[in-house]
């Protein structure tokens, strides 16, 4: 069966997909993903599509669904590498990527996980020392 390589950088999951996607291949990935996700404590998810052409609405909803896992499972989602033609198909198609963070290439999505991250553990320690939300006094 055909499998889109996860490589792991740090704390980071690097996803390049170089192949057509057709449902069953977008499927497997949505499924490898959130299983690497859950075994390495992954807190962020890059997925270059900079070697698609065409994306049509399911794999689109596969993306989103993917952000959506990666978050409940403490990883943010970036996409990098969009081409034209399918950021105008998606709009045409309606399709919202709810919840994905795009860029224009590899190295600003990385500094976007790397922002999130650092944002999301000064929040933590912001927030150590307090019970339920709540300071102590």
């Amino acid at each position: 069966m055909e499998r889109i390589p996860i490589l792991q950088m740090g704390e980071f999951l690097l996803v390049t997909i170089q192949v057509d996607m057709h449902d069953r291949l977008a499927m497997t990935l949505q499924e490898d993903l959130t299983n690497r996700i859950a075994a390495t404590n992954a807190h962020g998810v890059l997925i270059d599509i900079s070697a698609l052409e065409i994306v049509d609405s399911f794999i689109g909803r596969i993306l989103g669904n993917i952000a959506k896992m990666s978050r409940v499972l403490d990883a943010q989602t970036v996409v990098v590498g969009m081409q034209p033609a399918v950021a105008i198909t998606l709009v045409e198609l309606g399709l919202s990527l709810t919840g994905i963070h795009t860029a224009l290439n590899v190295e600003k999505g990385m500094g976007l996980l790397r922002t999130s991250l650092s944002r999301d553990a000064s929040h933590v320690s912001a927030t150590e020392g307090s019970i339920n939300g709540y300071a102590e006094v």
